[in-house]
């Protein structure tokens, strides 16, 4: 469409927004601008696309503004009036609306007539030599603030917690260390693993505060290094935990290896713009691309790792703000708002625990039903994209 429609003054652009679906090919949300700006520069890589790109402040400003929808499609007039607005982009429907507000084009551009140049992720290490953990269902992203310092944050955290920590204060905490692909890093395994401590404020007990990650046999590998840590928090005890991570990160490319030494503050505050990680458990090698995966196949993205119906209804249920019990429309995301009024059975306005089980039983699991949480053309509005998110 940018080939046929282009050239009668149409612009367009792609818009970088915080990552929808962490871990997918090893890439993971950045901390700066600047390696937001690297993602796009990896995406324009990836995907071999002339099509510039726009790049929403780390503060996700664009993002919130146009609807948090991941993979959301706005047609704009020169006035700067939105006249077509999706949640989810659907090609077809997109030609169709260029074809009423421009014209027809005569001879239209099919895919292959592209050739475009695409490139796979970069391969920097071993992979898959370090099983990943199995974190308990309904995990959410927490709000994390690394504390800058004068190396860049090789190894990337991602925080979760479960239900009951978000709900009580006693409950699961994940804590994960992910090698960040921009900068060419990976583990050095013949030095010592990587360690974590963990303090929080008065009143709290972590347990284990401290930890070591697996001695690998491999010499170097780009494997996540996870841990599981319970948390138990005081009844008047605020304030967030504090998180050291000591490692050894090395650039076969730039010829070094250094022990590094990082801190960040974690809140036990869902974070909204954290994204979800889909199949955790698989390699780089068994996921789709984080910026654009193959158009079917193996590496195509939904199809494997489909929640059970337990899994499901933790996921709904982990949208209960106040730990009353029950989901209202105000706490569910904005894409699973639909789904309220088949799944509120008794009609209080709200989704129960076994309300949410019921309809996750009736749907099976992680499908939808039609139309519910659906973007044009029925694919799911959090379904992982196929062009960059």
């Amino acid at each position: 469409m940018q080939r046929d429609y282009a050239p009668k003054g149409v612009k367009f652009y792609y818009i970088y927004k915080a990552l929808a679906h962490p871990e997918n090919d090893g890439y993971v949300q950045p901390f700066t601008l600047k390696e937001r700006l690297m993602h796009v520069k990896e995406a324009q890589r990836t995907l071999g696309s002339d099509i510039p790109w726009i790049c929403d402040s780390i503060s996700n400003k664009l993002k919130h503004a146009m609807g948090n929808a991941p993979n959301s499609e706005f047609v704009i007039d020169p006035e700067g009036k939105v006249v077509v607005s999706r949640s989810w982009s659907k090609p077809t429907e997109l030609r169709k609306d260029l074809e009423k507000l421009i014209g027809p084009v005569k001879n239209p551009t099919q895919i292959s007539d592209l050739n475009l140049k695409t490139e796979p992720p970069p391969k920097l290490a071993a992979s898959g030599v370090v099983p990943r953990i199995k974190a308990p269902s309904g995990m959410q992203p927490l709000k994390i603030e690394p504390k800058p310092g004068k190396q860049p944050f090789y190894a990337k955290l991602r925080a979760e917690a479960d239900n009951n920590l978000l709900r009580s204060g006693e409950g699961t905490l994940y804590v994960g260390f992910h090698l960040d692909p921009l900068y060419h890093v990976h583990w050095n395994n013949l030095a010592k693993p990587v360690t974590y401590e963990i303090t929080g404020p008065d009143g709290t007990t972590v347990s284990p505060a401290k930890g070591e990650g697996p001695k690998v046999k491999e010499a170097a590998d780009v494997d996540p290094r996870e841990f599981l840590v319970e948390i138990k928090r005081g009844k008047d005890t605020t304030g967030p935990l504090q998180l050291t991570v000591k490692y050894f990160a090395c650039n076969d490319e730039q010829g070094w290896c250094k022990p590094v030494s990082q801190q960040y503050t974690i809140h036990l505050e869902r974070d909204r713009d954290g994204g979800s990680v889909r199949n955790r458990g698989r390699s780089r090698r068994g996921v789709a691309s984080g910026f654009g995966g193959p158009p079917g196949g193996r590496g195509r993205p939904g199809g494997v790792g489909r929640p059970s119906p337990a899994d499901f209804a933790a996921r709904i249920m982990g949208n209960d703000k106040n730990g009353d019990g029950k989901v209202t429309k105000n706490e569910l995301p904005e894409f699973l708002q639909r789904i309220l009024d088949r799944a509120d059975t008794n009609k209080d306005g709200a989704i129960d625990k076994a309300e949410a089980k019921k309809m996750a039983e009736r749907f099976g699991g992680g499908r939808r039903p039609s139309g519910a949480g659906r973007g044009p053309g029925g694919r799911p509005e959090n379904a992982p994209p196929r062009r960059p998110n």
